[in-house]
């Protein structure tokens, strides 16, 4: 299957200042959040702000990241510094899940004895988070295209408005029906959503550090469009991972036909550009043999043991 690595750009000064909006927007939402959840006693409210508090974290995450990934590689980091991105990101989800844990038990012992809430500041500020939400997945709408992180962002602020719906209908029943359990019940709701996103999101940054073949490619096609090419008799030794986000990369034995070993520089022309047609690598190391001196008992995928 052809793998498409087309992305939209957009100017990074522009892409730089929506995030910093979006960014003031989350914290000073977080704040009133957590103010006005202590002054009305809802846990709700303070649940809804800790989420919050982690979507301005992920935006602070991909703010420095932008800048970071821009340095050059050195001889210190010669694959660049696109990686600090997907480790503060695992930094993150972590951070999720242990939130998530906390939330839940406050609000079960929460259940057992309900506190007085104040429903109308519940639905106050539940209604000032759903506008700023609506606003930060508005700014990152257009960068989200070319950014899996900044996509995550766009989803996360989209069910962050779904929540600040939730929060704003417990305020109202609280108001109109003294339904008190509500409130809690609301922020065990929070705390699972926030639980499900962070558990379904963090294989991807473990599975990136862990040096993973990206999920999005086909191993066994990629060594089948090698073994296409005119002169390679077989491969072996091949390792897939991601250099960065977008950043693809491959090395390899290249097992060559005998008396081809002489055409090695245009195999190795032809196999780097269908890896680049059909599945956007562009940076891969190959390495070749001739098939009378060629391993025997090699492994397809990785050395072995």
């Amino acid at each position: 299957m052809p793998h498409d690595h087309g992305h939209a750009h957009i100017d990074p000064a522009s892409g730089d200042r929506r995030i910093s909006i979006a960014i003031w927007a989350n914290a000073l939402l977080t704040i009133a959040q957590v103010v006005g959840g202590i002054f009305a006693g809802s846990l709700a409210l303070i649940a809804d702000a800790l989420h919050n508090f982690s979507d301005m974290a992920s935006l602070l995450i991909a703010f420095a990241a932008r800048k970071i990934a821009r340095r050059p590689a050195d001889e210190r980091m010669t694959f660049g510094y696109g990686r600090i991105e997907i480790v503060a990101a695992l930094v993150n989800y972590t951070t999720l899940i242990l939130v998530g844990v906390y939330l839940i038990y406050e609000g079960g012992m929460r259940m057992i004895d309900p506190p007085e809430v104040a429903g109308w500041t519940v639905v106050i500020l539940g209604g000032i988070a759903l506008v700023v939400d609506t606003l930060t997945a508005f700014l990152t709408y257009s960068m989200q295209k070319g950014s899996v992180n900044i996509r995550a962002l766009f989803l996360h602020n989209l069910s962050d408005a779904l929540a600040s719906v939730a929060v704003i209908i417990g305020g109202s029943l609280i108001i109109l029906y003294d339904m008190k359990w509500v409130d809690p019940a609301i922020t065990i709701g929070i705390a699972l959503y926030i639980l499900y996103l962070a558990v379904t999101e963090i294989g991807r940054p473990i599975r990136t550090l862990m040096l993973g073949s990206p999920p999005d490619i086909d191993g066994k096609g990629v060594v089948e469009v090698i073994r296409s090419v005119d002169g390679v008799a077989d491969v072996h030794h091949v390792h897939l991972w991601q250099m960065q986000e977008h950043e693809v990369a491959l090395d390899c034995h290249v097992v060559v036909e005998e008396g081809c070993l002489a055409n090695a520089e245009q195999i190795k022309s032809e196999i780097k550009s269908s890896l680049a047609k059909h599945y956007g690598i562009r940076y891969s190391v190959l390495e070749f043999e001739a098939s009378a001196n060629m391993h025997t008992g090699a492994e397809l995928f990785g050395h072995g043991s």
